[in-house]
């Protein structure tokens, strides 16, 4: 789909991070961006960094009256524009393996990452089908790719968009609405350092410091760079992103070995550790 001033782009989680570049960079295509977040001081900082038409709308993702109510006032304006909607919220949480989780903490998580993925696409597919145009780009992950201990909740979500977004594209086969999924690797962002600690108390605020540390040096892709790789994945109807070598690595191995990467993914693991030990 190619983004211009006919095209109306709805963005999650554009308060900070991917969402806040993707913003930018579609506002600069002349398309009007509607750019939400829970955070509206970081939608307020958004806006101030954008050269174009953006509407800051503050959204919980995790509400389904508010994503109705965001619905019921987008809809009847968009006048038959082209529509795109990123779904791009999402959060962290550091709380160990599952056993130690919290299922309150679970669900939480799952209700952004994946149940605010599922209603935004609910409420405005119908109105994409209606003009026989349209796109769906949905963030899983890495997490998406491979299941990583310590991680079941993320990668529950981020699996889950994966499968909707396959489900998705399927169903649309003989339509002009286009669904892509992606895959970001390592980006520079605040996720992990921003992450819930969970409730089970099993992941101490030094450990889940040290963890944001480990990110940031592992995280080799700037959310602007990454902005850009999705959009070009717009304009070009693809299926799916991989963002990172990263992710290219982990797509590789799990393609390779579709069992046996657990244990070369836990040995790794397991060896950075005792580095950084």
């Amino acid at each position: 789909m190619i983004l211009s001033q006919d095209t109306t782009v709805i963005i999650t989680g554009a308060g900070s991070g991917i969402g806040r570049h993707l913003a930018i960079q579609t506002a600069a295509t002349g398309a009007h961006v509607i750019a939400t977040d829970i955070n509206e001081a970081g939608l307020a900082e958004t806006k101030k960094l954008v050269d174009g038409n953006v509407t800051p709308i503050g959204l919980d993702v995790a509400d389904p009256a508010a994503i109705q109510a965001f619905a019921d006032n987008i809809l009847p304006a968009l006048a038959g524009q082209k529509l795109v909607l990123i779904n791009n919220a999402g959060v962290g949480l550091g709380s160990g393996s599952f056993a130690q989780t919290d299922l309150d903490d679970f669900e939480w998580l799952l209700s952004i990452n994946l149940w605010g993925v599922v209603r935004m696409t609910k409420a405005f597919l119908p109105y994409m089908l209606a003009q026989n145009a349209g796109h769906i780009v949905s963030l899983s992950s890495v997490f998406g790719l491979a299941g990583v201990m310590n991680q079941s909740a993320y990668c529950t979500a981020k699996f889950g968009v994966r499968g909707f977004s396959d489900v998705l594209r399927m169903e649309l086969l003989d339509t002009n609405v286009n669904v892509t999924c992606v895959h970001p690797g390592g980006i520079k962002t605040n996720i992990a350092t921003n992450a819930r600690l969970g409730r089970g108390g099993f992941v101490t605020d030094s450990m889940h410091r040290q963890s944001a540390i480990s990110f940031e040096k592992a995280a080799r892709t700037t959310p602007d760079e990454a902005a850009r790789q999705i959009l070009n994945g717009v304009r070009q109807n693809k299926a799916r992103v991989l963002i990172g070598a990263d992710a290219r690595l982990i797509d590789r191995l799990t393609r390779m070995f579709p069992t046996g990467y657990i244990k070369i993914i836990r040995s790794q693991m397991e060896r950075a550790f005792r580095m950084e030990g």
